[in-house]
């Protein structure tokens, strides 16, 4: 049951009714216009006391074409956390900010001046092609400037930063040197996205943005065993499966399932270790078992390489039978090529086998032509024809373009 009693006091009403034809852009822009007039962003930094800070450090977006919804969402949450703490009472200065390192830039500079790669950029100019850079940062800033403020963040554009500004750089090794002199810095490995294009790693984000359907072939590959272990004997060969044919010049181990079934089949005169799940898919229903062993018992069995360019590698371990429990019979031999610098599996597979060895794709990829002249497309050992069945097939993946 309703009434329209007016309990409000004498002298007026209690509040003012709020008319219920709410004009909301309307709001929003008396909104924006009263915090400029008012200067509220700036005036609540300066209110609140020097000594009493809060830091907040803010990942500053890459300066290419206006502001997307993941941009515009993080602006937000950038926004929320540093209004919590000015309203703690802490004094939270906060200057926008732009990443003009890596790729993103430098593929829209090389797109508007027709170029393409390292040796045409050179050929152009690094100096001119440095500065075509810094004035395409400078020409996509006014649009986030504008979308920020309408999504309400508070943030100083107006001192912002770059990441090229020399004053940047400068602190970035500063701050750099300081680790370094607390000993805090050390030597790893990592593995990266590459672009052949760019010659230069890549980042997660960087790499996403270019990913392709390509089709590639599979392959099974045959290496003779040069110092037998156990059941596996010199002499036998390792049928080892890959997807990505291109990396067998930086092949530096074979990988095994501990817990996985592996057997001796003869084919004529040869002897073919695979995991007794997949020799059906390969020898067909007829095959000899000579004989058979647990993954686990092939371990540190060695075996020559399907090329020699990284031979002494062996003596940091490299060309040994390692466990790995990405090792499955869902498909392949069960015998997996490891190549350490192009998946980050295989790196800690060898890692956690204790190998040492590791190559730099960068140098592979001199061995392209190298290994196209010296031999046929599928390479010297890979066998076409096992018991009537063709190895090589195509499968289809999705990775980053080159």
């Amino acid at each position: 049951m309703s009434s329209n009693r007016d309990d409000s006091p004498a002298g007026g009403p209690a509040f003012t009714r709020v008319d219920p034809n709410v004009d909301i852009p309307k709001m929003e822009r008396d909104i924006l216009a009263l915090w400029r007039k008012t200067d509220a962003f700036a005036e609540s930094v300066r209110r609140r006391p020097a000594d009493n800070e809060y830091i907040f450090y803010d990942g500053p977006p890459f300066p290419t074409g206006s502001p997307h919804y993941g941009n515009l969402l993080a602006g937000v949450l950038k926004d929320v956390v540093p209004r919590y703490w000015t309203m703690r009472g802490y004094r939270v200065e906060r200057r926008f900010g732009w990443d003009t390192h890596g790729l993103p830039i430098e593929m829209e500079v090389e797109k508007a001046l027709g170029i393409s790669g390292p040796r045409q950029i050179a050929e152009y100019g690094v100096d001119r092609f440095n500065e075509a850079c810094r004035v395409r940062v400078e020409a996509n800033t006014e649009n986030w400037e504008v979308l920020t403020e309408r999504i309400g963040r508070w943030v100083d554009f107006e001192n912002a930063y770059r990441t090229m500004d020399r004053d940047f750089m400068e602190t970035v090794w500063w701050v750099f040197k300081q680790l370094w002199d607390k000993g805090l810095v050390y030597k790893d490995f990592k593995v990266l996205p590459y672009s052949w294009g760019a010659a230069t790693p890549l980042s997660n984000f960087e790499a996403n943005k270019d990913y392709r359907d390509v089709e590639d072939p599979s392959i099974t590959v045959r290496l003779e065993v040069e110092e037998g272990k156990g059941p596996v004997e010199t002499g036998d060969h390792l049928l080892i499966w890959t997807t990505t044919p291109w990396t067998l010049p930086g092949n530096l181990a074979i990988a095994v399932g501990g817990d996985i079934e592996y057997v001796r089949v003869a084919d004529d005169s040869d002897r073919y270790w695979i995991a007794r799940g997949r020799a059906e898919s390969v020898f067909g229903p007829d095959f000899e078992v000579t004989g058979h062993a647990l993954g686990a018992a092939m371990l540190g069995v060695s075996y020559r390489p399907p090329f020699d360019y990284f031979a002494e590698e062996s003596q940091n371990g490299a060309f040994h039978i390692i466990e790995s429990a990405e090792v499955s019979v869902s498909e392949g031999t069960g015998l997996v090529h490891m190549a350490p610098a192009y998946g980050e599996a295989d790196f800690y597979a060898l890692k956690n086998a204790g190998i040492g060895a590791l190559v730099d794709p960068r140098h592979l990829g001199d061995l392209v032509g190298e290994v196209a002249a010296e031999n046929d497309d599928e390479g010297p050992d890979v066998t076409d024809d096992i018991g009537g069945k063709i190895a090589k097939q195509h499968r289809g993946e999705n990775r980053p373009g080159q």
